[in-house]
């Protein structure tokens, strides 16, 4: 019995210390055009567009590219972009949308030191971005 529990308690160790690196905090996209805050929502984590670094629209950028019409006429500023992230593996798994392109996908994020690459997938299509903390 001790010996079960010593086995359990190994492996609660050790699955701690495989946690992923945190992704909370402010990140620049890799083209310059946003800052994104990442934060915990609930028990997972989540994005969201702080504020966009390009010349807007008079009222601001809308999401004029998302499939759901109604949603056409919505600020990309402030908008929830992930969601429902959550630690897989050595990186974060969820669900993301691309206001760029109006595009929903399955996100995968890893963290190496200031720098925050995520892949985004849309079947087996991907495509794979690095943005930089914010100091």
């Amino acid at each position: 019995m001790r010996m079960g529990l010593a086995l359990v308690a190994m492996m609660a160790v050790s699955a701690s210390a495989a946690a992923p690196a945190s992704i909370t905090g402010r990140w620049k996209t890799d083209d310059g055009k946003g800052i994104v805050v990442m934060a915990p929502c609930g028990t997972k984590m989540c994005g969201k567009i702080e504020r966009l670094l390009i010349k807007q629209p008079a009222g601001g950028q809308r999401d004029e590219r998302n499939p759901d019409k109604a949603k056409r006429t919505r600020q990309v500023a402030g908008l929830q972009i992930y969601w429902d992230l959550a630690p897989n593996g050595d990186g974060w798994k969820g669900e993301g949308y691309s206001p760029e392109d109006g595009r929903y996908y399955t996100a995968h994020l890893r963290v190496k030191g200031n720098k925050l690459t995520m892949k985004g997938c849309v079947a087996v299509f991907c495509r794979t971005v690095t943005w930089t903390r914010m100091a």
